[in-house]
């Protein structure tokens, strides 16, 4: 799984021109076909999305080309189950976060409850980050839990991104996905 930008036309420039790098071995990637279409659930409705896969030249490894708005193994966009994260953190229960976001309340407990199972370990690799894109980063305070301090220092790890690379704006969800390699909620990670 390699993560990518959303635009598939700069997917596929970047492909063809060799300037995607196999993350095992670093050789070059090539198009191998698509991977299924399927429906994801996007903030304003369903999306549907048909990923790229590239081949190594030099190991011969299969990746699929993930979009960076997309996580590993889940139906819902990253923003949509950052938003949910987001309001538990903020105290709001995971039957009223469904509703608000009109997901299944298994769905939207199951989230909460991965990410709480790795809040400490989450909130590590993302303050490492923070601090590696910014020479005098402002650590986060701590919050009022361990999913909030999570939260915090993916956001703080934005911001140092915006400053660093002086973007207009780093989405937050985006910047976790492209650092969790979209494996955020997936077993094993980090």
């Amino acid at each position: 799984m390699v993560t990518v930008e959303v635009d598939a036309d700069a997917v596929e420039r970047r492909l063809v021109s060799g300037r995607l790098a196999c993350p095992g071995c670093g050789g070059m990637l090539t198009g191998w076909g698509h991977g299924r279409e399927r429906t994801v659930r996007g903030p304003h409705g369903p999306v549907r999305v048909r990923p790229r896969r590239s081949r190594c030249a030099g190991c011969g490894v299969t990746h699929v080309l993930l979009p960076v708005v997309l996580l590993v193994r889940r139906a819902d966009a990253a923003v949509v189950i950052g938003s949910a994260l987001a309001a538990k953190a903020a105290g709001g229960g995971y039957r009223s976060i469904a509703a608000a976001l009109s997901r299944p309340v298994d769905t939207v407990r199951g989230w909460i409850r991965r990410f709480a199972g790795r809040a400490e370990p989450v909130r590590g690799v993302f303050t490492v980050w923070l601090r590696a894109l910014d020479p005098d980063p402002v650590m986060p305070e701590p919050a009022a839990s361990s999913c909030a301090d999570a939260l915090c220092a993916i956001e703080a790890a934005a911001r140092a991104a915006a400053r660093r690379f002086v973007l207009p704006m780093v989405s937050v969800w985006e910047l976790a996905v492209a650092i969790s390699g979209g494996r955020l909620l997936a077993p094993g990670w980090p």
